[in-house]
């Protein structure tokens, strides 16, 4: 192939290459035996990784693999009126490197799940019990927002911001899925005003257009975490 040739055919190479390896880095890796259940003991040593290490196989047992954690209602006597109750893999050691996890929601009565993000996942929400106004908002400042009923899925995009109101007199319930074993959560209220170190009031009174007595009024609501 001549020089003049392949200086053109190179980087569509790359180009191609490249971005048939953005899907392999968006998500959880890939698993590279049968399974790799947590083994969460390791971590009270100097051992740190992205993700957890791996049980000895001899180790491993069923139980590991099992949970009952979605079985009860959590507790919606909040001031949203939601709970999340969470099966990721720091409550079941078997989803370790498998990529999934899933989540059970209830609300109460007009109960709200706030506005939040989900850095490392997609989530599919699926309506057991009542019926849920639900939405997300692009990077573009879109919104995307529709009701789902008993027996209806919902999907929100990863990272994107969303939400869910239950909209009836009577108790809601929803089971959630996610393309990762750890999804982390991320609320906008408490990001912005449960921060620890806060988040300075006058960045706040500036970005949201509202004076900083009402900044501080707000962050009296969302004790320090840390």
């Amino acid at each position: 192939m001549a020089p003049k040739r392949l200086s053109t055919v190179l980087p569509a190479i790359c180009t191609v290459l490249l971005a048939l390896a953005v899907p392999l880095l968006a998500g959880d890796p890939d698993m590279l035996q049968d399974f790799c259940v947590a083994d969460y003991k390791s971590l009270e040593g100097p051992l740190r990784l992205n993700g957890f290490p791996c049980k000895r196989p001899e180790n491993v047992t069923a139980n590991d693999f099992f949970s009952d954690v979605l079985a009860s209602p959590g507790n919606t006597g909040n001031p949203v009126g939601s709970a999340v109750t969470v099966a990721n893999v720091e409550k079941v050691p078997g989803l370790n490197t498998l990529g999934m996890s899933m989540s059970r929601v209830d609300y109460a009565p007009w109960g709200v799940n706030p506005p939040h993000t989900h850095p490392r996942a997609t989530e599919i929400i699926f309506v057991l019990e009542g019926s849920l106004d639900v939405g997300f908002v692009t990077t573009d400042g879109y919104l995307y927002a529709r009701t789902v009923c008993k027996g209806e899925l919902f999907v929100f995009p990863r990272g994107l911001v969303h939400f869910q109101k239950n909209n009836g007199g009577a108790p809601a319930v929803a089971i959630s899925a996610f393309n990762s074993q750890l999804p982390g959560t991320q609320s906008i209220a408490v990001s912005l005003f449960g921060a620890s170190p806060p988040v300075p009031t006058d960045v706040l009174a500036r970005a949201l257009q509202i004076d900083g007595g009402m900044v501080e009024a707000i962050k009296s609501k969302f004790p320090l975490k840390f």
